[in-house]
């Protein structure tokens, strides 16, 4: 695995601008946004000694380096079953995590706010301003927050989870018949054993895309049909339901951080994603023999917009704050909603997207359903003109989320540096090539 921190990337000059308002910032003011801590104040110090001018990046030379990374880890790739490595007494070297990231004892809860949407959904004003506070005081710390009485049956969050159970339980062949191609984000992966090599997660996954346009018909459902045969057609409805489902929940969630960040258009983020394309995540973590030496998903902040997350009862699901992991506990009858970078973006770096993984444990299968707001892909990731001034210039240029997403699949692995690093390789892309000798 190419392992790439925030210090591949020097600070750009102040002098760089994208767009007609206030220069961008240096990078070493921004990491702290992400309230990093010790995981990552090596990366801050050598980011601040960085020279002002771009220095020794090479994009072809970094993707040479991931392409060359992908291969290594497909040309002869390990095949995660937990079915099979649940008899063995260690787990493979791929799986073993640094020791420095290695989950250790229980982590304290995280207190987030509980959001009843009853009021703000029934359009009672008192009840609106109420909520938007507590959002907007929840993404300017951390970025995380519940909502309850969001308007998801319970038959369909039941269903979700059954069918769920129902797919990971088949043979790995079977599982395979969807198997997600290197550089895509949707089908099944086992780990991601054919992209990375070392730092594996300990988790199965199954993705697939979701389209709110008006013609995009039965999209979840065509997707499951089509790789996993006829007799996954109940399988499909279920989450063709669940991805409607989260989509108008999303949209009413982007009204009130509208609301939260004093957009002077009530509707205007809620217009944005209107026509979302958005990606659906099926999470199965199974038991491991050595939770304390690896990580169902690594420490990273979502590239996306929004991220709506339901659990199942088991746990497992850590945010860094203050310096610390803390954990957020289950709660069936709410969804866990946190901030993903691409609305940290859109907020002009008002909302934080926060750091967080997931932990394992040696007897109980975990499960969790993931909805990836993503906006529709000629949008422009810009703020609102509200949101910046002499005060608050702009942080980031602008960008689509395709550019921000094949970053990450094609890069850039993912992590807590994710946006920062691709704000400097826009910019990188903007500069005009140095004078031929």
């Amino acid at each position: 695995m190419l392992s790439i921190s925030s210090n591949t990337f020097p600070c750009f000059s102040s002098q760089l601008s994208v767009s007609p308002v206030s220069p961008l910032p240096c990078f070493s003011s921004l990491i702290n946004t992400h309230r990093l801590g010790k995981v990552n104040a090596m990366a801050v110090d050598t980011v601040k000694s960085a020279p002002s001018k771009p220095n020794g990046y090479n994009h072809a030379a970094l993707h040479s380096k991931v392409e060359q990374t992908a291969q290594k880890a497909g040309a002869n790739p390990l095949v995660f079953d937990a079915k099979f490595l649940r008899h063995e007494a260690n787990i493979p070297q791929q799986f073993i995590w640094p020791d420095h990231e290695k989950p250790s004892g229980n982590a304290p809860e995280l207190k987030v706010p509980l959001i009843d949407l009853a009021g703000f959904l029934s359009g009672d004003p008192e009840a609106t301003k109420e909520a938007a506070k507590l959002v907007g005081d929840a993404c300017r710390e951390h970025g995380f927050f519940l909502v309850a009485n969001h308007g998801v049956g319970s038959k369909l969050l039941s269903d979700a989870h059954k069918y769920m159970d129902e797919f990971f339980e088949l043979p790995l062949s079977e599982k395979q018949k969807a198997q997600r191609k290197l550089g895509e984000s949707a089908g099944y992966a086992s780990s991601f054993t054919g992209r990375f090599s070392s730092k594996l997660p300990w988790k199965e996954t199954l993705s697939f895309r979701f389209t709110a346009e008006k013609d995009s018909a039965k999209i979840v459902r065509d997707y499951l049909l089509d790789r996993m045969g006829q007799d996954f057609s109940e399988f499909g409805n279920v989450y063709q339901s669940y991805c409607e489902s989260m989509s108008t929940l999303s949209l009413r969630i982007m009204e009130l951080l509208g609301l939260s960040l004093g957009v002077k258009k009530r509707s205007h983020f809620r217009e944005f994603f209107q026509e979302n394309d958005s990606i659906m995540r099926l999470n199965y973590y199974p038991p491991c023999q050595k939770p304390d030496a690896t990580l169902g998903t690594g420490p990273h902040c979502d590239p996306t917009s929004l991220t709506i997350l339901h659990q199942d009862q088991v746990g497992g699901l850590q945010v860094f704050v203050d310096n610390e992991w803390r954990s957020i506990t289950p709660n069936s009858d709410a969804f866990v909603v946190n901030i993903g970078d691409t609305f940290m973006a859109l907020s002009n770096g008002q909302f934080k997207s926060c750091l967080h993984r997931a932990v394992v444990n040696s007897t109980t299968t975990r499960k969790s359903l993931a909805f990836f707001l993503c906006p529709k892909s000629d949008k422009i990731v810009t703020p609102p003109e509200e949101l910046v001034d002499e005060s608050n210039p702009r942080v980031y240029p602008d960008f689509t989320w395709p550019t921000l997403l094949e970053f990450t699949q094609k890069h850039y692995r993912a992590d807590m540096n994710t946006l920062d690093v691709f704000r400097n390789w826009l910019l990188q892309q903007q500069q005009p090539p140095p004078p031929a000798v």
